[in-house]
C-alpha cells in the first residue's frame, strides 16, 4: 500500500500541471476555527462507562418516545467498542459505535441503499483506510425511519419525511450528543459517506443541513429519486417484457452485446484494455448484431425483438407530445455485463428486478398514493403527465439542488463519484449535477470545495471489470483537515471482487450487522489513477499497463452535452418542502 501511495503521489504531481488552473484553487484551505488534522494524534478516552449512555435523554432530539434501547461494550475486530442502539420517534432506528481506546475526534455517518429499512454498517469508498479500522472514528447509521426494504412506509406521511431527510439529520445530532456524553468532547471533524440512496442522503445533508458535516462523499447518488424510481426502472422493466409477459433479453446474451460495444469503443482512449473510459463518446447501435434474414443459428446475433429492447435500454423513454427525453441518461455503453439480474434476468421465469424496485417505490413516489388495482408495468404510459405527477414530490425527496452556498460558506467539502458502468443509476445524472453546481456556484468556488470522479468499468457502488476499490475518505480527511485538495485518486482492481452491502439495492435484505470496515484485498491485479472530471487516465504507451504510474491525465474529448429533457429545471435551485 505504501508503494501504491508513493506512485499515485508521483502521478498526481506529474499530472497536476495538465489540469486547468481552477483545480488548484484554495489548495491549502481548511475549515475556519477547526484544529489542524495533524493535531488530532492524541487519543481521547471515555469519561464515562458505556452502560451509562443508556440514560442519555433523546427526547430533546427526537421527541417523546425517543430513547436508547441498548448500550453494550464489546470487542469488534480487535477494537473495544461501545455500541449504542436506539429509536428516534416515531420509528427511526439508529446505531452508533464509539471506540474506547483510540478515538481521534472524528465522526463518520454512513448511508444505506435502495429504500433502506435496515442499518448498514459497511463503510464504502474507504478501501485500506486505516483510521476506519483502528478505532479513530465514531461510526453511525440509521435505517431511515422504517424497517424492511418495501415501500409500505410511504403510506405514513411522517415516515415519508423520515426517509426523505429527517432521519439523517436527527441521527447526526444524536450521534454527536452521544459522543459528547461518552468522551466529554464534541467531534472535531464530521464526515458522511454513502452510495446509491446513500449518495442521495449525502447530498440531502449538504443541501438541507450544511452544518452537520465537514466532508461529504456521495457515490452513485440516487439524487434524482423521483425519475429514477418512477420512470427509469419502470422503463427498463417494460422494455424487456414481451407480449407474452416474459423477458425478451436474457443474461446469456449480454457478453455478445458487451463484446460488440468493446469492438466499437474500447480504443477511443488509445488503449485496448476491455474498458471504456469515455462512454459519452461511444456511438453504438445494437442493430449491427441483428440476425440476417434466414439465419437459423442466433447464438452470435440478436433477434429483431432483442435489438429493439436493447435500443430502448440505451435511449430511454420520450414524451410522445414534445419528443423530449424523460430521463437525463440511460445505462451507458460498457455497462452491459452489469445488467444481469437487474433489468435483464437470468431466465425466462426470473422476475425483472427493475420491476421489483419500481413496484416497491410506487407508494412512496406520488403525492397521492395511486390505486394500483389494475396497474401493469407492461401498459404503463410514459408521458408528460407521469412526469408532472412525479415532479410534485421533487423538492421533498430529490437532492439535485445545486445551491450549496451555505455548505461552501462554512468550509464544507464534497466528493462525488460514480462508476461509468453503473447498471442501476446512470452516471449522466451525477455529471449533470456536477455541471449544475459549477454553473450556479461559479467555477472558482466550485473547484474550491467539490470534485467528481468517474471510474471506468465500475458497476453500481462496487465491482466491475475495471479497478473499483477506492479510498476517498483519506483524501477527504486530507482536504478537510489539512487543506490539501485531492487530485488523482488510486483505484485498485482486486484479484477477486468482494461483494458488499454498501449502497447496493437489494430485495428481501434483513438487518445488516456486518463489521463496520472497508473492503480490503490481499492481492491487487492492477492500479490506475482516476482524475477529477473532465479528465481521464490515458496510458503513456510505456511501462506496465497495470501500474498507475504509467498513466497521465488527458481531458475528455466529449464531456457530454447536457441533455434537453423534461427535467431541465430539476437541477436548478428550488425551495425545499418539509
Amino acid at each position: 500500500m505504501g508503494k501504491d501511495l508513493f506512485r499515485i503521489t508521483q502521478v498526481a504531481m506529474i499530472g497536476i500541471s495538465l489540469f486547468s488552473s481552477h483545480y488548484l484553487y484554495a489548495a491549502t484551505t481548511t475549515i475556519e476555527g477547526k484544529p489542524d488534522g495533524a493535531s488530532l494524534a492524541q487519543s481521547i478516552k471515555p469519561v464515562t462507562s458505556c452502560s451509562s449512555l443508556a440514560s442519555v435523554d433523546l427526547t430533546v432530539i427526537g421527541g417523546a418516545g425517543s430513547n436508547v434501547t441498548s448500550a453494550t461494550a464489546s470487542v469488534i475486530d480487535g477494537q473495544s467498542v461501545c455500541t449504542v442502539e436506539g429509536v428516534l420517534a416515531p420509528s427511526i432506528g439508529f446505531k452508533v459505535k464509539l471506540p474506547e481506546n483510540n478515538w481521534q475526534q472524528r465522526f463518520l455517518q454512513i448511508g444505506c441503499g435502495g429504500l433502506c429499512g435496515s442499518i448498514s454498517e459497511q463503510v464504502g469508498a474507504a478501501s485500506g483506510c486505516e483510521p476506519v479500522t483502528n478505532g479513530e472514528f465514531v461510526i453511525s447509521a440509521t435505517d431511515m425511519g422504517h424497517q424492511g426494504m418495501g415501500g409500505e412506509f410511504g403510506k405514513d406521511p411522517q415516515k415519508r419525511a423520515d426517509f426523505a431527510f429527517r432521519s439523517l439529520h436527527l441521527t447526526s445530532v444524536t450521534s454527536k450528543a452521544l459522543i459528547k456524553a461518552f468522551y466529554g468532547k464534541d467531534p472535531a471533524y464530521s464526515y458522511f459517506s454513502g452510495c446509491s440512496d446513500g449518495g442521495r442522503e449525502a447530498l440531502i445533508e449538504a443541501q438541507r443541513y450544511p452544518d452537520d458535516f465537514d466532508g461529504i462523499i456521495a457515490g452513485a447518488p440516487a439524487m434524482n429519486f423521483e425519475v429514477q424510481n418512477g420512470i427509469y426502472h419502470p422503463w427498463l422493466a417494460q422494455s424487456n417484457t414481451g407480449k407474452d409477459g416474459k423477458p425478451i433479453v436474457l443474461a446469456n446474451r449480454l457478453p455478445l452485446i458487451h463484446q460488440a460495444v468493446l469492438e466499437k469503443c474500447d480504443t477511443l482512449d488509445g488503449q485496448k484494455d476491455g474498458l471504456i473510459s469515455e462512454p459519452l463518446s461511444c456511438q453504438f447501435d445494437p442493430a449491427i448484431l441483428q440476425c440476417k434474414t434466414g439465419e437459423k443459428d442466433a447464438a452470435d446475433c440478436l433477434t429483431q425483438e432483442e435489438v429493439t429492447a436493447v435500443q430502448r435500454f440505451y435511449k430511454g423513454p420520450t414524451d410522445p407530445t414534445t419528443g423530449k427525453s424523460m430521463i437525463a441518461g440511460g445505462p451507458l455503453p460498457g455497462s452491459e455485463l452489469a445488467w444481469a439480474g437487474v433489468f435483464v434476468p437470468n431466465s425466462k421465469d426470473e422476475p425483472i428486478f427493475s420491476k421489483i424496485i419500481a413496484s416497491g417505490a410506487r407508494s412512496v413516489l406520488f403525492k397521492d398514493i395511486p390505486d394500483d388495482t389494475n396497474f401493469s408495468f407492461s401498459t404503463m404510459k410514459f408521458d408528460s403527465k407521469l412526469f408532472a405527477d412525479l415532479k410534485a414530490m421533487h423538492s421533498f425527496y430529490d437532492s439535485t439542488n445545486p445551491d450549496l452556498s451555505a455548505f461552501y460558506a462554512r468550509g464544507g467539502k464534497l466528493i462525488l463519484w460514480h462508476g461509468w458502468a453503473d447498471q442501476h443509476i446512470s452516471p449522466v445524472n451525477t455529471i449533470e449535477y456536477h455541471k449544475a453546481v459549477v454553473k450556479f456556484m461559479g467555477e472558482k468556488k466550485a473547484s474550491a470545495f467539490e470534485r467528481l470522479y468517474l471510474l471506468p468499468g465500475m458497476y453500481h457502488c462496487e465491482g466491475g471489470e475495471g479497478p473499483n476499490q477506492i479510498d476517498l475518505l483519506t483524501p477527504m480527511m486530507n482536504w478537510v483537515e489539512q487543506g490539501h485538495a485531492p487530485q488523482a485518486i488510486l483505484a485498485k482492481k482486486p484479484h477477486v471482487d468482494e461483494k458488499t452491502d454498501f449502497g447496493t439495492p437489494v430485495r428481501d435484505k434483513k438487518g445488516g450487522d456486518a463489521a463496520a470496515k472497508p473492503v480490503a484485498q490481499t492481492k491487487i491485479d492492477a492500479t490506475r489513477p482516476v482524475y477529477p472530471f473532465p479528465y481521464i487516465a490515458v496510458y503513456k504507451k510505456h511501462g506496465d499497463v497495470n501500474e498507475a504510474e504509467n498513466y497521465q491525465p488527458v481531458k475528455m474529448k466529449n464531456a457530454g452535452k447536457s441533455p434537453d429533457w423534461l427535467g431541465n429545471d430539476l437541477f436548478k435551485p428550488y425551495p425545499l418542502i418539509n
